[in-house]
């Protein structure tokens, strides 16, 4: 039996209004006709490059995008639609950000307090010390300042401010950089748990191969949209994926031989007709610069018109 989606976001567009020569007014498209999904149970991580578009898609989710920013298309959470007031009801409680700066740390009051968002019961304090204990935080933590904590330390402080609450869903943005190793292991285990107890987890990070050890799918990132979604075990393969960009991505991974591909991502305003990846792609032909519709090849989907 298909489990029950948690989310499913249709078609996100998310566009920049820019000023450019004075009042001249353009708008900058920085993601275009997404689509992903997460059901019960699952962790879905969303790889890519650097300013592909990865972190606005979780600010889209809480509705926390710049006062310059704008979204459109469908973003459900339990088969509902998140328009701005149930997200404000839901953001913090049943959908939880694991940030990926650790700026989201108020300088001016203890992270013990931030942690437990200043709740004095002892169930509160007492799960609030397990969890740092889990991700081996000194006791003296709680009554630290942000500005007296290891960039290491303040990650995972973050990390436990999410695990506090009871979520159904929990947002993690790039929560890994300046961890060592075992730390990061151990976040993403606990990741891979809470999806296990029948939540979901969306996982955004540019860290391929510890995505691999803990996702159930991969959904890649591309110039502001997803190029393919595929099932993790597709990943043991470059011939079981789909799209040009996502076997370069294999192909450059250590295990698989460290292979760069040449060329760089198109900035934004560059973008060609068609496919975004059409300037780097080996594949390229006339048809690439029609309209790529998304299809389903092999239980994944795929954006490009030579997939087989």
């Amino acid at each position: 039996m298909d489990k029950k989606y948690i989310l499913k976001i249709k078609n996100l567009s998310v566009s920049f209004t820019k000023y450019e020569q004075g009042l001249r007014q353009t708008e900058l498209d920085v993601i275009r006709n997404l689509n992903v999904s997460v059901r019960e149970g699952e962790l879905v991580a969303v790889v890519g490059s650097s300013g592909s578009g990865k972190s606005l898609l979780a600010h889209a989710m809480l509705g926390i995008l710049p006062h310059n920013c704008s979204a459109k298309g469908n973003i459900l959470f339990e088969d509902e639609l998140l328009c701005p007031e149930r997200i404000k009801k839901l953001r913090g409680k049943k959908i939880v950000l694991v940030p990926q700066s650790v700026t989201y740390l108020d300088p001016l009051e203890k992270v013990g307090k931030q942690v437990r968002r200043e709740r004095s019961d002892a169930s509160v304090r007492i799960k609030q010390e397990e969890l740092f204990d889990y991700y081996k935080l000194p006791q003296n933590t709680a009554d630290l300042y942000p500005f007296e904590l290891s960039g290491g330390m303040a990650r995972r402080v973050l990390l436990t401010t999410a695990m506090m609450e009871s979520p159904r869903l929990i947002i993690a943005d790039e929560p890994t950089p300046g961890l060592h190793l075992d730390a990061a292991k151990k976040a993403m285990r606990h990741f891979r748990e809470f999806a296990d107890q029948g939540n979901g987890v969306l996982l955004i990070t540019h860290d391929i191969e510890l995505a691999l050890e803990v996702a159930d799918r991969i959904a890649v990132f591309y110039a502001g949209t997803t190029v393919e979604e595929a099932p993790v075990a597709d990943f043991q393969s470059v011939n079981t994926l789909r799209h040009p960009y996502t076997k370069a991505l294999w192909r450059a991974l250590p295990q698989n031989g460290f292979h760069p591909f040449p060329g760089n991502q198109t900035y934004v305003k560059d973008m060609p007709s068609g496919c975004a990846f059409g300037p780097r792609c080996p594949q390229l032909t006339p048809e690439c610069k029609g309209d790529i519709k998304e299809k389903t090849i092999r239980f994944g989907t795929v954006r490009c018109i030579h997939a087989v």
